[in-house]
């Protein structure tokens, strides 16, 4: 399978992504996957195998943010899903190439950019307009207010892994000062929101290159983008500093759009596992049982490749 990528970035890590999921299912049910990477130029896809069961009815669409979903009818029992990628990233962190850092007016942005300034269900921007603006008023609008969000997320909520609820706004997470990737990312696009900055949530893989982690977690990722220039910006408050080979999968205006699985009928999610990790060239394939003494990242140092051709992209 063929990405959209930019054959001037030196796409010189190669990593492994994907997740293994289990339903039980009592009666009917159906269920929509938001699991395949968005098409980009910051990586390109190499192998990519997408496992439904025992041969389970689905049919794909494409949803208003442009996030590509497998509508999958589930079978009574315990239904099997695993999606294995082997995908080439740069070593280059975010925003490398980023040069626009003024936000255009409202009435100068384009119609579909829009709705990413306006409160959500998650991103209840609207109340925290005197918050905000007590806090982040005085600060230069633009990439100047959009660092000073983050920085003081990162300072001031804690982040405690397995904290997450589905039941919690922006304005909830900053009333009890903790959570998780979802809670940093809402309570950043919410902010933002206030200062008529479009921003979105974004969800995908996120290995840890050049950045140690010592409890080894390996989940999806949720993190926020900023319109700025007339390019997405990056801006991930959970960490706020440039990372290194994120995969993109979905993108929205906040979790409701974001969420990698959403059951109808008499579903459970019963086992769930992640994997984003960076191996060696054809060090492994698709399919292959998960080996992480074969994993080269979760360290400081960056480990890189001769850049791929494109012939082999």
């Amino acid at each position: 399978m063929a990405s959209t990528s930019d054959p001037s970035l030196p796409f010189d890590i190669t990593l492994r992504v994907g997740c293994s999921l289990a339903y039980e299912v009592t009666g009917t049910a159906v269920v929509l996957l938001n699991l395949k990477p968005r098409p980009s130029r910051d990586h390109a896809v190499r192998f990519e195998a997408l496992s439904l069961g025992d041969g389970l009815p689905s049919r794909p669409f494409v949803d208003s943010h442009g996030n590509t979903v497998l509508c999958v009818t589930l079978a009574p029992g315990t239904n099997y899903v695993r999606h294995d990628v082997i995908i080439a990233v740069s070593s280059q962190p975010d925003n490398h190439d980023h040069v626009g850092k003024e936000p255009p007016a409202p009435g100068d942005l384009p119609p579909e950019i829009l709705r990413y300034t306006l409160p959500s269900r998650y991103c209840d921007s609207d109340k925290l307009v005197d918050f905000a603006w007590q806090k982040f008023g005085a600060i230069e609008h633009g990439l100047p207010r959009v660092t000073a969000i983050s920085r003081w997320l990162h300072d001031n909520i804690e982040y405690r892994y397995l904290s997450g609820r589905s039941d919690l706004s922006a304005w909830d997470v900053l009333q009890r000062g903790y959570g998780v990737c979802r809670d940093f990312a809402h309570l950043a696009i919410a902010l933002n929101r206030t200062f008529n900055l479009p921003a979105r949530y974004v969800t995908g893989h996120m290995p840890d290159i050049g950045f140690p982690d010592p409890d080894a977690h390996m989940d999806f990722h949720a993190y926020a983008e900023v319109y700025l220039g007339g390019q997405w910006y990056t801006t991930d408050a959970r960490f706020h500093v440039p990372r290194i080979g994120r995969i993109k999968v979905s993108c929205g205006q906040d979790a409701v759009d974001g969420a990698f699985s959403t059951i109808y009928g008499g579903a459970t999610l019963s086992y769930f596992q992640v994997w984003s990790y960076q191996v060696a060239r054809d060090a492994v394939g698709v399919g292959d049982p998960l080996d992480f003494s074969l994993r080269l990242d979760n360290r400081s140092e960056v480990r890189t490749e001769r850049p791929f051709g494109l012939g082999e992209l």
